[in-house]
């Protein structure tokens, strides 16, 4: 890609971040659509044994290569910002050999140790099986990660994009497939070894191994389009000027220095769910509630958090998209860009977030009902409940990735550790003295988040000595959610008398939509010029139009 190339669409990162954030949105559908098949297979108890084991992998995945394609787009980008092509590649080298290394020793550790993790850490000893189906996954994610990296780096997020949709797709397909057939087999060695659990355990481990393939397909695909613009990428460092070329040494030191900062804060930000699962079955086990906990478990991170993630991954691919940004923007000592960058991101995230949790919220039985089999009420519930943390989650994640693209890798560390103590002091009085059951495991999760939404904005405004723009960002979103929510509501019960559930579902979102829309436009939230500056913005201005609303 040629820096002219780069500069048309590069540092459109609104543009780039939201190809990022409709790929993440489809592949959370896709993922909520497949995990739908999913449960009803292996039930809330395979959902359960499921949820330890990834639980486990997530955190593993976090300490060793969650992170890597932030860190290593981070580096690439200052490289490639001063056109230092043949530097961008070393750190692509170091980045792989540091990947083999980390990716490589927590696979043979998770491997290994899959009975203590799940036995001892997760009190779930059945999902010692999906565990280790995980392990070669640790490998092969840590090696996509520095590739997906390199490519963001560059100033693209296409690879990245369609590589993720890939990586789920062929993930959907496995694990329904697989889910079906080792339940059958998880059947008959339940009714030889005399222990029902079994059935349900190995319909999680048909789950996992969806993730494995899905992850590999991605991975394929990403080496293809890399040896397909290897020519490109050799041009270029043949015509560069000449710079001092780093050692691989140099290289290294500086991948670590910049990743583990990075990889520390995510896994401190998401290490809490494994501690959660863990504080929760163990407490919920003394409380003479083990034998519903798993199921009860199963509901929220089968039902409640699937749901939650969907529109939190905008968060994410602003994230991703914003700190090579910024970190181009500071390597040329431009503030002022840098500012009006985080403002930029800032007001699109908040954008979506705003309706998405009003929506949720007001919709979340008929949404479960139309997903899932069974009774839903207590998943509709956690729904209604917990809907609040996508805003501050949003906020979160968008500010940690704006302090590591400011250059303080460390201050996202500081501030998770905080929040992750004060969050677990919190976990433990709502279970223990208060008898909160699952329902405080999600207040203990918004009161981290929150605390780190403040942290983190104080820390920016210190930095930078930027303070959000308040009405267009926040109260503008929040007034026109507010709005779309009782006219979804209002338009839901009506339709359901007449057509049904189902069709009232898909009706009230469609009228939620264009109020939100109008309101958005009549509020003077955004304008016709911002539109153009949004993947299918000039859709969006014409259909404004056709409204009679712009």
């Amino acid at each position: 890609m040629t820096p002219r190339k780069r500069e048309k669409t590069g540092h459109n990162f609104i543009v780039q971040g939201g190809i990022l954030a409709i790929a993440g949105i489809i592949t959370r559908i896709i993922g909520l659509f497949y995990r739908v098949p999913v449960t009803n297979i292996i039930g809330d108890e395979g959902n359960g044994y499921y949820a330890a084991a990834y639980q486990i992998y997530n955190i593993m995945l976090l300490i060793s290569s969650y992170s890597l394609p932030l860190a290593i787009s981070k580096i690439v980008s200052a490289r490639y910002s001063k056109q230092e092509y043949r530097n961008s590649n070393r750190v692509f080298h170091g980045g792989l050999i540091f990947a083999f290394i980390s990716g490589g020793i927590v696979c043979l550790l998770v491997y290994f140790g899959a009975d203590f993790f799940a036995g001892r850490l997760m009190s779930e000893p059945m999902s010692a099986i999906a565990l280790r189906i995980f392990a070669p996954t640790l490998l092969i994610v840590a090696v996509m990660g520095v590739v997906r990296g390199y490519f963001q780096g560059m100033g693209t997020m296409v690879p990245t994009a369609v590589s993720q949709i890939i990586e789920q797709i062929v993930n959907a397909i496995v694990s329904i497939l697989a889910a079906k057939a080792l339940v059958v087999y998880g059947r008959k060695v339940a009714a030889l070894l005399k222990n029902e659990h079994y059935e349900p355990a190995y319909g999680a481990a048909g789950s996992t191994l969806g993730t494995s393939s899905g992850a590999l397909a991605g991975l394929i695909f990403l080496i293809i389009i890399l040896i397909l613009v290897n020519a490109t990428i050799r041009r270029n460092m043949r015509n560069e000027e000449l710079h001092r070329d780093e050692s691989m040494r140099d290289v290294m030191r500086l991948i670590l220095i910049t990743a583990i900062p990075v990889i520390l804060s995510t896994a401190i930000y998401n290490v809490s769910d494994v501690l959660d699962n863990g504080i929760y079955n163990n407490i919920m086990t003394l409380k003479g509630r083990g034998v519903e906990k798993t199921a009860i478990w199963g509901i929220y991170s089968g039902k409640y958090r699937l749901m939650m993630n969907v529109p939190i991954a905008l968060a994410n691919a602003m994230c991703s998209s914003v700190v090579p940004t910024l970190t181009a923007c500071m390597a040329a000592d431009n503030v002022r860009v840098a500012k009006r960058k985080i403002f930029s991101a800032m007001r699109f995230t908040m954008l979506i977030a705003f309706p998405c949790t009003v929506g949720l919220g007001v919709l979340a039985e008929p949404i479960l009902s139309m997903l899932f089999k069974g009774d839903i009420t207590m998943g509709a519930q956690m729904m209604r409940v917990g809907c609040v943390t996508i805003i501050f989650t949003s906020i979160s994640t968008l500010s940690n990735g704006v302090l590591q693209g400011i250059n303080h890798l460390e201050t996202p560390v500081r501030h998770s550790a905080i929040s992750l103590v004060l969050h677990l002091i919190a976990l433990y009085v709502m279970l223990d003295k208060f008898n909160m059951g699952i329902y405080g495991v999600i207040f203990a999760n918004l009161f981290f988040v929150v605390l780190m939404c403040f942290m983190n904005q104080f820390s920016i405004k210190r930095y930078l000595h930027y303070k959000q723009e308040i009405p267009r960002t926040f109260v503008i979103p929040a007034i026109s959610s507010i709005i779309m929510g009782v006219v979804v509501m209002a338009v839901y019960k009506l339709f359901s008398v007449f057509l049904g559930s189902i069709i009232a579902t898909f009706v009230s979102i469609i009228f939620g939509s264009i109020v939100y829309f109008t309101s958005i436009l009549k509020l003077r939230g955004i304008r016709k010029e911002e539109l153009y500056e949004i993947p299918g913005g000039g859709v969006l201005v014409s259909v404004a139009r056709m409204l009679r609303i712009l």
